[in-house]
This record gives structure tokens, sequence and C-alpha cells, in this order.
């Protein structure tokens, strides 16, 4: 049983400056990690000791750095300068990597055929996985007709352990995730073999921008703070 209070760093009232895990002079929040958690914070930093998580940690952190200009401004004025595709880019051929997966929803293929178009006049080679792999019927799953999206019709799984296999075989250097469903996300993220990255997660309603509605929570999407969410039987 956890004796120590759990990490709320999301209700952390110091100035975001302030705040010890910015700043060696800063102050923790109650329940602070980087104050109380110190065995935590020392396990994870023996794993970047490792050759492999070592290299793919400083690289990322590069390119984090690379994706502001101003950078030496003291004032903090930065300026972000590049996109996720461009970063993904640009990441993959620090670390080396020549053959990229690309897992993707089939409600997103045109995005996937572009995406393709990128990587590939950037000189990587790409071998991509569509989320209907297989044609495996839902009725597997134990679903109903009234579970369909279309019901009276058949209608294939997503399939993501299959992408993720296939991708496993292909020995694909990095994954990028292209609109994959919240869940059959995670079961590719828990059965691919190399390294993950998202390009864009699903949204229906936002047009795949999730954050839309987080930033009107307080307006136009109130109701997500007062009404409490249940699946459908």
């Amino acid at each position: 049983m956890m004796t120590t209070k759990a990490p709320e760093c999301v209700f952390c009232n110091v100035p975001m400056g302030e705040r010890i895990c910015r700043n060696p002079e800063g102050k923790g929040h109650v329940g602070c990690p980087t104050v109380l958690r110190q065995k935590e914070v020392a396990w994870a930093r023996e794993q970047y000791e490792k050759p492999d998580i070592h290299e793919f940690a400083r690289q990322a952190s590069l390119q984090e750095a690379r994706g502001y200009t101003n950078r030496h401004d003291l004032r903090g004025v930065t300026r972000p300068v590049k996109p996720r595709i461009q970063e993904i880019c640009e990441f993959a051929r620090r670390m080396g990597y020549q053959r990229l997966g690309l897992a993707f929803c089939a409600g997103l293929a045109y995005e996937a055929n572009l995406t393709a178009e990128i990587l590939m006049a950037q000189g990587f080679e790409v071998v991509s996985v569509i989320c209907k792999v297989g044609r495996v019927p839902k009725e597997e799953l134990g679903l109903g007709d009234d579970d369909k999206v279309r019901c009276g019709r058949f209608e294939s799984m997503c399939n993501p352990i299959a992408q993720a296999q296939l991708l496993n075989e292909a020995k694909t250097d990095f994954n990028i995730l292209l609109g994959l469903c919240v869940g059959h996300d995670s079961l590719f993220f828990k059965y691919a073999i190399a390294p993950v990255t998202v390009l864009a997660v699903k949204d229906r309603l936002m047009a795949h921008n999730p954050l839309a509605a987080v930033y009107a929570s307080r307006s136009y999407y109130r109701f997500l703070t007062r009404d409490k969410f249940y699946p459908e039987k």
C-alpha cells in the first residue's frame, strides 16, 4: 500500500518558473514527486545510463530544443519553428532510422497517403498497415449487429495487434501512429517492438484535434466538467 502521497502535478500552484522541477532554487507543491519520490527518480536516471536509452533520450532532447528559435534570448522569448511531421523526420534521421512503420486508421487513409509521400520524399522507406488488415469480423470479439458502426453490414474489426506484428516482421526502425482509436492505439503500443511516436490521434468530432474540446471546457464545452460520461449499453 502506498504511504507516500501520489503525484498531483496537475494541481501544483507554484508558478511555472518557480517550480522545483524546473528551477534548482524552486519550491514544490504538496506531494511534489521531485521532492518526495527520489527513489523513483533515481531509478529512472539509472535507465538513462543504458547506452541505447541514453542516446534515444539525448537525441529527443536535442530535437526538442531545435524546434525553437530565439533560444539564446535571455528573456525566454522563444518561437516554435517546426511542425511535428518535420520533427519526426529530423528525429528519425538523428537516430539513423531508415525503415519507418506507418500504422494508420482507415478513416485517415488520405492523410496517411500524404504522410507516406512526405516521408519518402525525405528519403525514408515506409512500411504501412491499415487498421482493418486481415478482415477479421467484429463478431469474433463477441459483438452483435447493434454494436457495429453501420448496423446490418459486415464490419472488420480494427486490428492493431496485426498492425504491430506486421511492422515487427518488417523490422521497422521506428513506428508512426496515425489516427488509431482509443484503446486500439494502446494495443499497438503494447505489441510493437520498435519505438513508437504519434503523428495525430483520432477525434471524430474535432477533426482529430482533441484539445479543441479541452480548450473550450470552460465555455462551449463546459458540460465536460459537469456531466458524467458512461459507456452505452
